[in-house]
């Protein structure tokens, strides 16, 4: 890799993690609001040290008329995910005094929005790291969109190149250029966050735990301000509200853009969007009549712990309200299943992707067809799209790397002793970007403080495949892309 162009990396790379030493006076500031500025000096070394290796990647200055190949941009992304993981744990291992290797997994979760967690106490404890924990998912969550939408494409990986032409892109002139385009989704990104905030602090949260809550629930992410998570609030409109922006989070954002620039059937008109909010529907509809049926609950109670629960897994935010994996083995099944859905294709949700389950569904059709009508020209086409070969071939490449890469971690993990339900559903909680998942050590109740070191080190590499589509991060290990 040419000298001019590792200066072009670490110039973006230092930016970002100046951006990230500047986010570190979040947590400063609601320390000094709490009067506890006792617990100030982890967050003000970690800043120091943040921005001194920020400023030392910038100061070099960024080459003249660099053009960055997409090898270059696959190394840009796959190392600006990892190099703001590791400062970002700096004040979890100042603060809390937690090991290297549990600083690094629980910043890793909280910047990929996973929402696995290895910190217990957290009802007592310091507001400083609670905020930066959910500052983490909401800095990730917006990355992840930004990356979906502008990087990803350009690389020929994930499903924004469906929705390209649609009246989410410039095709239509929605944007006039791609920082419009950016500048729109953080603002929308912002507006949300802002009255999901105000929705949960008028529905019964305390001002603190509702701007936490509201950046883990638009980042997709799951990081409470309490270990029982949204079980600690009995008002159903705490509930209802988190279920209400975990949708939002789940949703292509590009679609909003689109929306707020006057094309006002974005939303109503897209597929996946339809797809997305149908599964839903019919989830909670199903499993809500089934849970109401065996327990002692009524059906609009059992219909609202079901609608938290199965959104949180869907959307692979991670909330929980209560113990689902108590609920019966159909239960324990059923949301195993769901964990590997996901949201839609640019938004801040995991998982496969809604989009490409529905693609399957249209190939399978097509497929059916032709074999009952051998000679028949079958036009195959997605959401206004044709679907050439090449956005075929994207998609069983991803769907199957992503069923192996879960099969490999799991393996992994049962040869270091874990149970084969943790072990799995560890695997596919973290690659997916669900955060808990089953069983009584690493289920809802439960954390991923006991794991030994090495499945951590496992799970960390999860969240950063699952995260970047495995794809973006597998072409690393390939000979070819080293060969100059």
């Amino acid at each position: 890799m040419a000298l001019p162009t590792l200066r072009t990396l670490g110039f973006i790379i230092g930016i970002f993690v100046i951006t990230l030493a500047v986010a570190m006076l979040a947590p400063m500031a609601t320390l000094l609001y709490y009067g506890r500025a006792n617990e100030l000096h982890p967050f003000i070394w970690s800043a120091i040290i943040t921005f001194t290796c920020g400023l030392g990647m910038v100061i070099p200055g960024r080459p003249d008329q660099v053009h960055l190949r997409p090898r270059d941009m696959y190394m840009l992304t796959v190392s600006s995910w990892v190099i703001v993981c590791f400062f970002s744990s700096l004040p979890f291992m100042f603060a809390r005094h937690i090991s290297f290797t549990d600083a690094i997994f629980e910043s890793m979760s909280g910047i990929t929005a996973t929402g696995s967690t290895v910190l217990s106490g957290l009802d007592s404890m310091s507001p400083g790291i609670l905020i930066w924990r959910s500052l983490l998912h909401w800095l990730g969550g917006i990355g992840f969109i930004a990356m979906a939408v502008a990087i990803l494409p350009m690389l020929r990986i994930g499903g924004m190149r469906l929705f390209q032409t649609e009246s989410s892109d410039r095709s239509d002139k929605v944007m006039p250029r791609s920082h419009m385009v950016a500048k729109y989704i953080v603002g929308v990104y912002v507006g949300i966050t802002i009255l999901g905030a105000l929705a949960l602090w008028w529905a019964g949260m305390g001002l603190f735990d509702a701007v936490n809550h509201a950046m883990s629930a638009i980042s997709t992410g799951g990081f409470s301000t309490s270990d029982q998570s949204l079980a600690k609030w009995h008002q159903p409109a705490v509930h209802w509200v988190a279920v209400v922006i975990m949708i939002l989070g789940s949703i292509p954002f590009v679609l909003y853009v689109a929306t707020l620039r006057g094309h006002r059937k974005a939303l109503l008109k897209d597929h996946q969007v339809h797809g997305f909010l149908g599964l839903l529907l019919f989830t909670w509809l199903v499993m809500g009549t089934w849970y109401s049926v065996n327990s002692d609950l009524s059906w609009f109670d059992a219909f609202r712990i079901v609608a938290v629960n199965v959104t949180s897994v869907v959307t692979t935010t991670g909330f929980a309200l209560g113990d689902y994996s108590l609920w019966g083995h159909f239960s324990i099944m059923l949301f195993f299943y769901l964990g590997f859905i996901g949201g839609c294709s640019g938004s801040t949700a995991g998982g496969i992707k809604i989009f490409r389950f529905q693609v399957a569904f249209t190939l399978l059709r097509a497929s059916l067809y032709q074999l009952i009508h051998p000679r028949a020209v079958i036009k195959q086409s997605y959401n206004g799209h044709r679907l050439d070969e090449e956005i075929v071939r994207s998609i069983l490449t991803f769907s199957f790397f992503f069923g192996a890469t879960v099969g490999v971690l799991a393996l992994g993990l049962s040869f270091l002793g874990l149970d084969w339900m943790t072990a799995l559903t560890g695997a596919a909680s973290t690659v997916a970007g669900v955060g808990p998942g089953m069983g009584p050590i690493i289920g809802p109740s439960g954390n991923f403080a006991s794991l030994p070191d090495a499945a951590k080190w496992l799970l960390c590499a999860g969240m950063l495949f699952g995260r970047l589509e495995i794809i973006t991060v597998l072409v690393l290990f390939t000979p070819a892309f080293w060969r100059h």
